[in-house]
């Protein structure tokens, strides 16, 4: 029984199933000889095909031909024409003497040289004078309120007011507002009630009359000014 069991695997030359000992060395070569005619027949064809991948023929499709730029035009040279001086030595070798012409004296008042050789146009070239210049007559400053353009004035003079008697037996106080007009020489020129009290305004006007104040000035020159004053009347108690 053993012996029917491996009689083909330790007896080679007999047959496996139904195949022969050879059919699988033959199967291995066909297959190898297919695989080779496969891989390396279009190898050895290949410069025998046609050139579909040549490089001459990618090379007619790939170049640019750039295009012609027209030409630049051509710049137009403008010759400088001398100006010519009837009193100027000749650069011509003279044939014969000829008689000597009169100087053209009108033409050198009207021309000068200048340093370089060229002709300057002169004083009389036909050019209109300049037009002369007109100052205009000083316009009168009037009174000018004080505020950022112009500083307060400091007060150089103060004169207190008299109290009337009238308003100190009937006991009135208060503060007049006095609008005061300074002239340029730092007097009041004018004085106007802002603010009124009665009894008290005439003496507030005649004291504000007599102060004296800075002259105030405008880009360095004196100008009146107007401004406020407040004069206050108070009773001892």
């Amino acid at each position: 029984m053993p012996r029917d069991l491996f009689g083909d695997v330790t007896r080679p030359s007999i047959s496996i199933g139904n195949r022969k000992w050879y059919t699988v060395p033959v199967s291995l070569i066909s297959h190898a000889l297919i695989i080779g005619m496969v891989v390396i027949v279009p190898i050895l064809a290949a410069p025998m095909m046609p050139g579909v991948l040549d490089n001459s023929s990618l090379t007619r499709f790939i170049d640019i031909v750039p295009p012609k730029l027209p030409p630049p035009p051509a710049i137009r040279k403008t010759e400088l024409q001398p100006t010519e001086n009837p009193n100027a030595a000749p650069t011509v070798a003279p044939t014969d003497i000829a008689p000597e012409k009169p100087l053209d004296l009108d033409w050198q008042n009207s021309h000068t040289s200048g340093t370089d050789g060229t002709i300057l146009g002169g004083v009389d070239n036909g050019l209109p004078p300049p037009p002369a210049v007109v100052t205009p007559p000083p316009v009168s400053q009037g009174p000018i309120r004080v505020g950022h353009m112009i500083r307060t004035p400091t007060k150089t003079k103060s004169v207190q007011p008299v109290y009337p008697r009238m308003a100190q037996e009937a006991r009135i106080e208060g503060i007049v507002i006095i609008e005061a007009t300074i002239s340029e020489a730092g007097q009041v020129m004018n004085a106007k009630l802002l603010r009124s009290v009665p009894l008290l305004d005439q003496a507030a006007i005649d004291a504000v009359r007599q102060w004296e104040f800075t002259p105030s000035l405008l880009n360095g020159v004196p100008v009146p000014v107007i401004m406020t004053v407040t004069v206050t009347f108070t009773l001892s108690r």
